[in-house]
């Protein structure tokens, strides 16, 4: 199942890439508050050959599983696996835990190695932005564990967005909060974090455009998502690709309350910047699709009005190893 946004507050919107070749500050900004979604098939877009070749979709089928009856008007729930190239994986999961605002947790010191483009490159051209959030057991990224990822393709079109549940091997708390059960992510079906990550690289490189690299963001990018997966990846034996670059709204979120005149709170939750911008809640608030569907619209009305280009974010991008690399720093110096 798939799910596409285009239409931000204020503001409608067709491709991303074309908001950006327009530059955010040529766009009018008259269009009403609410959002649209429209359901795609199961279809990716892949590659084939160099920045002249032609640009084909590559069939990527996906299923997914979880939906708790007592957070759904629907007493159905949605059963979620993933098939690709006719191959299924098929496991079974537990619970999750939502990390709406995480200002208890250790901040990550910023160290990071800025991704260079030549000045007359097109990053438009080169830059697949993906949204996505993740659920987890808890808020410990050495000790808990991912049960729910989402991610949505900002270039829209089939196959825009992936979502599944996730198999922790273990007891998931705090189910009245996120809606997720223990039975939900113990079905069959539900595949193990060493399973789906060659699925997740798989589905995420046939969004990359040719030759090109991937900004991925997030809500705490910096202090939760991103370290939680790269310790998850980590775990399994597996890298997080270098051609992965990282956005944390966070900092925007702070950059665009400060140029509005309003007070800073070191607590920028997504729900909050959600109800200041007037958007509606689309599902279950401590889902990872529902807050990738609202982080998608947060973060373009956050780049629309700080008048943000492609190439502003890359120089506030970093990638998993700059992470670790202070990391690493920090434990040599103690």
């Amino acid at each position: 199942m798939c799910l596409s946004i285009w239409q931000v507050p204020r503001c409608r919107i067709h491709t991303l890439a074309k908001f950006w070749q327009e530059s955010f500050h040529s766009l009018h900004r008259s269009c009403r508050n609410n959002s649209s979604f429209r359901l795609l098939c199961s279809k990716a877009n892949g590659p084939e050959g160099g920045y002249n070749r032609r640009w084909i979709r590559r069939p990527v089928s996906t299923k997914t599983e979880g939906t708790n009856k007592n957070t759904q008007n629907s007493s159905k729930s949605t059963s979620i696996g993933h098939e690709v190239l006719d191959e299924t994986v098929s496991t079974s999961v537990a619970v999750n835990v939502k990390k709406n605002e995480i200002s208890e947790l250790p901040k990550t010191q910023c160290s990071d190695s800025q991704q260079k483009f030549p000045e007359n490159v097109d990053l438009a051209n080169l830059l697949t932005v993906i949204v996505f959030d993740l659920e987890t057991t808890g808020f410990s990224r050495e000790n808990e564990r991912i049960i729910e990822i989402a991610l949505q393709d900002l270039e829209g079109g089939e196959n825009s967005t992936f979502q599944t549940l996730v198999n922790p091997e273990r007891y998931v708390p705090n189910s009245n909060i996120h809606g997720i059960t223990t039975h939900m992510v113990c079905r069959p079906g539900i595949p193990r974090m060493e399973e789906l990550i060659p699925i997740l690289l798989q589905y995420i490189e046939s969004r990359q455009k040719p030759g090109g690299y991937v900004l991925l963001v997030a809500h705490n990018a910096r202090i939760f998502d991103v370290p939680f997966l790269t310790n998850e990846f980590s775990r399994c034996g597996a890298d997080i690709p270098s051609n992965w670059l990282f956005v944390d709204t966070v900092p925007l979120a702070r950059q665009w309350m400060k140029s509005e005149g309003l007070k800073l709170s070191s607590r920028v939750s997504l729900e909050v910047l959600r109800e200041t911008f007037g958007i509606k809640l689309s599902g279950s608030a401590h889902r990872a699709m529902s807050d990738v569907k609202t982080l998608s619209l947060v973060f373009q009305r956050l780049a629309f009005d700080l008048k943000l280009t492609l190439r502003s974010l890359v120089e506030k991008s970093f990638k998993s190893s700059d992470l670790t690399s202070v990391k690493k720093k920090k434990n040599d110096s103690s």
